[in-house]
């Protein structure tokens, strides 16, 4: 099962693709549909105030671990 290695930041620091464990680089949206039907494991959908749905690490507050690849 393909885990997050690393994260795509627009200028204003926004996360926009992740790099997963296959080598893969996927959108957000892809990784949130992806998290949802369990083909990556490690992360977890949340709901936020405004009704979106965000990803967060299982065991962590942020993605600030992760390495920022361009």
């Amino acid at each position: 099962m393909e885990t997050i290695t690393a994260v795509h930041r627009n200028h204003y620091g926004e996360i926009i693709n992740f790099v997963t464990s296959e080598g893969r680089i996927i959108s957000y949206r892809k990784a949130l549909l992806d998290v949802e039907l369990g083909l990556i494991q490690g992360m977890q959908t949340v709901q936020e105030t405004n009704g979106a749905l965000a990803l967060m690490p299982d065991n962590e507050q942020s993605f600030d671990q992760y390495p920022n690849l361009f």
